[in-house]
């Protein structure tokens, strides 16, 4: 299983000079959580073991319901959404926070994979996702060779 790599583009100016550096660590504090907004790449945990494949993302914070995985084309895409909002009722607010973070990860199948008996659950933080490999049969096949 090979994990595609994605990088995501630098949101920071393009100063080239010795005072750029604390404008640039202002805008990245800015930019990556401007409006309470955050994009991450979680952890991911990958093991093999003769049946399947496992692959362990580390997502605390999120719900079951958050999440989307798929398979298709070879390419297993797990991407997960989360929003939270906190309120209190009846006062006047002078700070309201919202929380909301996403992510997507996608990773390359090998030919060997059943993709249609893909499964996962998430319990304690963590999204667990089995991906059975396909039971190849093979042929016995008795043929008799002749010595010349």
């Amino acid at each position: 299983m090979t994990l595609i790599k994605w990088s995501r583009p630098n949101a920071l100016n393009n100063r080239n000079d010795i005072y750029s550096w604390p404008y640039s660590i202002f805008d990245e504090m800015i930019n990556s959580n401007a409006g309470g907004n955050a994009s991450f790449v979680p952890a991911v945990n990958i093991s093999e073991k003769a049946e399947s494949f496992y692959i362990e993302v580390l997502a605390a914070g999120f719900k079951k319901e958050d999440f989307k995985i798929e398979a298709e084309d070879g390419t297993l895409r797990i991407s997960g959404e989360h929003k939270e909002e906190s309120k209190e009722e009846g006062k006047t607010h002078t700070r309201r926070e919202f929380r909301h973070g996403s992510f997507s990860r996608s990773f390359s199948l090998p030919e060997n994979v059943n993709a249609e008996a893909i499964s996962a659950r998430y319990e304690n933080g963590v999204l667990n996702i089995e991906v059975p490999k396909k039971q190849v049969e093979q042929k016995q096949i008795v043929k008799e060779i002749k010595i010349s």
